[in-house]
Formats: C-alpha cells, structure tokens, sequence
C-alpha cells in the first residue's frame, strides 16, 4: 500500500527548516502521470537518494526540481524562494549526468573552469579555484589532458569537479555511476560520499543501485508508479519496509502467505508465530515477510522459538555466506524460503542439500503485510 504523499512526515532535520521543498508536485505527459503529488522536504547538507525502478519517476523528479522539466502542478521551493517557474540558468545547482557531458575539445581544465569563465570571474581567481578543485579530486596531474585520455571514473571525478566549481547550494546527480564497471563505482561511491561530506553541499542522488542508495544515503526516498512509497534512513526502509513493494525492492525477502491469529499471534501454514504486536497492523489474511539473514538455525539441544522444520533444496555459494533455498511443508506446503547462512555456521554445523533442519525467525524480525502477495 502506497504513502499518501503528502502525508509523509519527514523523521529527520532535527527542527531545521528545509532547505528544498516540494510541494503537491505533478508532471504530466499527455494523458501519462509521471508525477502523481509529489511532497518532499530536504534538510541542508543531505545527501538524500530518489531510488526505484527505470520509470517510476525519479529522474523526471530530478529534473523537475532543476528546471529541465517544468512539472505541470504544483511547487518547488529552494532557500526560502519559489524557484517553481525559474530556467535552469537562474536556478541555484550543479548538476553530473550519467554520461558525464564534458566537452571533448577543453582540457579537463577548462571543463572544470567553463561555468566560472561564464561568470566572468578574474583569471587568477579561476586558476585557483581549478587548481583547488583538481586537488580535491587528486587529478591535478591530468589538468591538460582531454576527455577522452582518461578513465571513465577519473571523467566522472571531473564532471563532479565541475559541477561544484561554482559552489552551489544544490547538487544534483542523475545516474552518476551506473556506466562504470563494479569495482570503480564502489571505489566512486565512497570517494562522492566524503567530498560531499567536505564541502556540506545538500545533495540528491538519483539511482536504481539499492546498494548505492543505502551506503551513500542518509535519507532515502522509494518511488513507484511516480508516487513516494517510503522515505527513511537506509536503516529504516531495510528493516521497516512500509509496503510490500519497498521490501520487496530493498534488498531479499521472503514473503509466506499467513494469517493473524491475536495481537501477538501469526499462522503461517501450521506453524504458529510470536511476533511483535506493533508490526501487526492488519488482521485476517495477511503476507509473512522476513529477511533471508534473520533465519537462524537449531544447532544442538539449543530451543529457539518460533521454530519450524524445512528441507534444504539447494544451496548457493556467494563468496561469504550461502543464499539457501529451503522448503517447509510446516510453514507452508509450496512455501520456498531463502536463508542466508554464514560460512562459519555451515562449515560448523555440516549442512548439506538434503538435509532436514530445525530453523526459526525472531519476532522482531517479521513483518505483516495486508494480503496475500
């Protein structure tokens, strides 16, 4: 079940005053809404990620807050102005694109200069602020170098560069790592991170990346369908998912058809589960939801509640656990369950495809859903 937008009551920013606010914003193409109410409040020096499925709007949410798409209701508010109707130009950002946008006939020197020249600043001051910018970035070797002589993470670093150089209040980045290869992004991920954390600019970041979102985010903002499902901290949204859709986008899990039995009472198949009376908000027919990581298996003479048994189908190894496909007729007769299960433990347990054994989930670890998924 999707937020209610406006509705959406932002958990952080310790009583300041937002620094970019979005206010009932909707973008309409033709008879196609991409934005559908869109309210949002970002708090100054956030680093806040839109994160969700190619089409769900996150870009085009963006851009409508940079002035590239103007919506087609509603408001945009930065530092106090109303900035709803203003072009880029006269609007106060940085913006990087997944391609970078260098021009490939400017040394990286002058790239990164290009929006000072424009503003007519002095050239020593452009000399130093370049120079300084080329540092930050630790490619100040490559200072006359083209484009097209450099790695795709080290134009990625000069497109940053050259988006801050003006210090704007806002930055805005679409998709900034998507085509580079997996090692390089993870390396840009922390690098991207600590020089927003340096210069304390108030960032968005669009992605598609989970990953990206929850180790560089402090807030993240979950859209579908061009609607706010969920806005949290990394933290919040893995562990209370406020819709099926965002547990199911977030990282793995599992979703069992159940039933709710009292306030503190889950059946799941003939398998009866304790689970905390908060997480239950819907009553009836309802989806069991768990992480495959919050499994924990019976070693021993050890009794764990909520305990139920479950054959071990297939097991996966991913390098520093194993994803394991378990199916238990107790909890459900076509009921298949991913655990996660550390090297240590099957190395110490024995574990092995075919086996029978006793697992459990914590109360603390289940979620209700309304519904069966």
């Amino acid at each position: 079940m999707s937020a209610n937008t406006a509705d959406i009551q932002v958990e952080t920013g310790n009583g300041q005053k937002p620094y970019l606010t979005t206010s009932n914003l909707t973008k309409q193409f033709g008879n196609f809404t991409a934005l559908s109410d869109i309210s949002l409040e970002i708090f100054e020096g956030e680093f806040v990620c839109f994160l969700g499925p190619s089409g769900c709007g996150k870009t085009t949410l963006l851009r409508a807050i940079a002035g590239l798409d103007i919506q087609t209701f509603g408001t945009v508010t930065q530092a106090g102005n109303d900035v709803s109707s203003l072009p880029p130009s006269e609007r106060d950002f940085g913006i990087v694109f997944q391609s970078y946008a260098l021009f490939p006939n400017l040394t990286i020197r002058k790239n990164i200069a290009y929006g000072l020249e424009n503003r007519k600043q002095a050239k020593a001051d452009i000399d130093n602020r370049v120079n300084e910018l080329l540092d930050l970035v630790g490619l100040k070797s490559q200072a006359d170098k083209y484009p097209a002589q450099l790695s795709g993470g080290q134009q990625q670093r000069i497109a940053l560069a050259r988006a801050i150089a003006t210090n704007p209040g806002l930055l805005l980045l679409d998709e900034p790592l998507s085509a580079l290869d997996a090692k390089v992004r993870a390396h840009l991920r922390h690098e991207i991170k600590e020089l927003q954390r340096t210069l304390g600019v108030t960032t968005i970041m669009v992605t598609h990346d989970q990953e990206e979102a929850l180790t560089m985010a402090d807030r993240i903002v979950v859209m579908n369908d061009g609607v706010i499902e969920q806005v949290g901290t990394p933290l919040e949204i893995y562990r209370h998912p406020a819709s099926a859709f965002v547990a199911d986008f977030i990282g793995t899990m599992n979703f069992v058809p159940g039933q709710v039995k009292g306030s503190d009472v889950l059946q799941m198949g003939s398998v009866e589960l304790k689970c905390d009376p908060e997480n239950i908000t819907e009553r009836g027919d309802i989806t069991v939801a768990f992480r495959p990581e919050n499994l924990l298996v019976q070693e021993g003479d050890d009794k764990l509640p909520n305990a139920f048994e479950a054959e071990v189908k297939y097991m996966e190894f991913m390098g520093s656990f194993f994803r394991v496909d378990l199916l238990s007729k107790q909890a459900n007769s076509e009921a298949h369950i991913k655990g996660d299960f550390s090297i240590n433990m099957v190395r110490r347990t024995g574990v092995k495809e075919g086996d029978t054994i006793t697992v459990s989930i914590p109360k603390d670890r289940l979620t209700v859903f309304p519904g069966v998924n």
